[in-house]
Formats: structure tokens, C-alpha cells, sequence
């Protein structure tokens, strides 16, 4: 096996992300907006899993008219790769990035120069310009294609799956670089919504893609990779057959299970609003209830209190009229 396919996955960390993104915002405020090139460094695991850890930059410079006519210094590339090995002795060349956001026609000849210090190097595209669907990275390895027509092979790049990974460590500091980003009112289950809505559009954008391959190859601009064509065969063969009556009946009593369920719970939602709103109707009766007693001893003792000053001044008028019959 050749150790160009030695490589079957690789892992990014968000330190390289970070870096990569400082390092074309760097360069852009210079008023230069072509990609930027630098190193990765890591490390290989078992079953053939590289885990890209770290990374820096490098002087590189090219010709937008002559992809063969480009520039990279070396010199800086071993002065800081000497460096980053006295710091980190476990985390060693294994392949380079640029910002994309394709392949270019050079890219091969990079790739055989920094393959003087790592054979097995691996090229990463890091997106710098945020997209909605999907990961930014996309990760390559050199492999040498066989031609049918009997022709010299070439060298050309082959894609290798890529994803996101984090150390506890640093999965601690991503969520803190979050928190100003990240909406605290939304809800996990509104999370998790999105997440498959975004999840349905990424496997949209896939079928379109594919669409369009399948397009080309039928008009003959593209040659036919059976590879390709048995892959997207066992895809469609994993795909279930909705016309089977066992199939309609069971979607259907999910599907019942499922609206019986949000009909329940809207049910009782409603019903809870309904008490709450009553409780609060009785709360302030109760309220302007204990206002009204608490008032009404006072105007009630000085009622009281003039009628009682009456009746006694009647009860003196009274007496004093008796006692004048009385004389007389």
C-alpha cells in the first residue's frame, strides 16, 4: 500500500481554525485577498487517523495568469518548524492548508515541496469565509492515476473525509469564544430543529451535486468512474421501498403516534393557561377583598362614634325637658 493512502481521516482542532482565519484576516487588511498557505503540525493515531493540532504561516506569493509561476519560503518553513519542535516534540510536519476555496493548479507542485519534510503530506482547504451548510475543511492526498489509454500515470489529489475535533481543554475555550455569540433564549428543542433543517439542506446541496455529475457524464463532458457510479449504487440500494403497505402503515401509525402526542400536550397546555387565569382572577378578589376590610374598621368607628354623641345628646335634651315639667 503506497503511504499516501495510509491517511483515511483526518481531524482538525479549532486552534488551526483560529489560526488559518487570523492569518487570511492578516493578510487581508494588507488589501490582499488572494488564499494564504501555511503549515499543519500534529500527529498520526491508529487505523491511519491524523489529528492536525496545530499550525503556522508561510511567506507564499503566485501569479493569478501562470499557475506555474508561485513562490515559497522554505528557509521560514524550517526556521519555524525548529522551533515549534523545541515547544512541542510530539506535534511534527504532516501536511499544509490554504484558504481556498478550491483546488488550484499548482497545488501538486506545492505538494512535492512540502513533501520534502513530511512524505505522506496532506493538503487541508480551511474555508475563511463562514457558509451555512457543512464543514470548513476540506482535506486531500496525493495518489498516482492509472490511465486506461496506457499513458504515463499522473498524480492528482484524492478526497479524504475531515472533521472537527477537540481536547477537553479546548472545547472549554470554544464555548467561552460562544457565549457572545450564541443566543441563550433559544431552546434545545428549537436547537435540534435547526440542526435537522440544516442537516436536510446539506443532503440537498449532496443530491444536487450529484445530479450534476450524473449530468456531465451522461453529455460525455466527464468519463465514467465506476467507482463512483457502485458507490452511488449502494447508496440508492440502502434507500427503503415507500410503496410497500407495510411501510404506508407503519409511517402512518408513527405519524399518528406523533400528532397524539402534540395534541395532548397543546391539551394540557391549554387547560394550565385556563387555571393559571382563574387563580389570578380569584387572587385579586381575594386582594381587593382584604383592602375593602382593612379600610372599613376606620369609617365604621366614626359613624359609630357621631351616632353615639347624637344619642346622648338627645338622651340630654330629654332630661332636661323633664326636669322643667317637673318644677312645674
Amino acid at each position: 500500500m503506497p503511504v499516501e493512502n495510509t491517511v483515511k481521516k483526518v481531524i482538525v482542532h479549532p486552534l488551526v481554525l483560529l489560526s488559518v482565519v487570523d492569518h487570511y484576516g492578516r493578510i487581508g487588511r494588507t488589501g490582499s485577498h488572494r488564499r494564504v498557505v501555511g503549515v499543519l503540525l500534529g500527529s498520526r493515531r491508529a487505523h491511519g487517523v491524523l489529528d492536525v493540532s496545530n499550525s503556522f504561516a508561510v511567506p507564499f506569493d503566485e501569479d493569478d495568469k501562470d499557475a506555474s509561476v508561485w513562490y515559497l519560503d522554505h528557509d521560514y518553513l524550517e526556521n519555524m518548524a525548529n522551533m515549534f519542535k523545541k515547544v512541542n516534540a510530539k506535534e511534527r510536519i504532516v501536511g499544509w492548508y490554504h484558504t481556498g476555496p478550491k483546488l488550484h493548479g499548482n497545488d501538486i507542485n506545492v505538494n512535492e515541496l512540502v513533501k520534502r519534510y513530511c512524505p505522506s503530506s496532506v493538503l487541508v482547504i480551511i474555508g475563511a469565509h463562514p457558509k451555512d451548510l457543512g464543514l470548513p475543511t476540506e482535506s486531500y492526498i496525493t495518489v498516482e492515476e492509472v490511465h486506461d489509454d496506457g499513458s504515463p500515470t499522473s498524480v492528482t489529489f484524492e478526497h479524504v473525509p475531515s472533521e472537527i475535533g477537540a481536547e477537553e481543554a479546548e472545547e472549554v475555550g470554544v464555548e467561552h469564544l460562544l457565549r457572545d455569540i450564541k443566543d441563550t433564549a433559544v431552546g434545545s428543542l428549537s436547537q435540534r430543529i435547526t440542526g435537522q433543517l440544516m442537516g436536510l439542506k446539506g443532503l440537498l446541496s449532496e443530491l444536487n451535486t450529484i445530479q450534476a455529475y450524473l449530468d456531465k457524464v451522461m453529455s460525455g463532458d466527464l468519463p465514467v468512474n465506476h467507482v463512483i457510479i457502485y458507490l452511488l449504487q449502494d447508496s440508492l440500494s440502502l434507500l427503503p421501498n415507500i410503496s410497500l403497505d407495510q411501510f404506508v402503515q407503519s409511517f402512518q401509525l408513527k405519524t399518528n403516534d406523533q400528532m397524539l402526542v402534540i395534541y395532548m400536550a397543546t391539551l394540557i397546555r391549554a387547560i394550565v393557561s385556563l387555571h393559571n387565569l382563574i387563580n389570578n382572577k380569584l387572587q385579586n378578589k381575594d386582594a381587593e377583598r382584604n383592602e375593602a376590610q382593612k379600610n372599613a374598621p376606620l369609617g365604621t368607628g366614626s359613624a359609630g362614634g357621631a351616632k353615639d354623641s347624637a344619642k346622648k345628646d338627645l338622651l340630654k335634651t330629654k332630661s332636661a325637658t323633664d326636669s322643667k315639667s317637673d318644677k312645674k
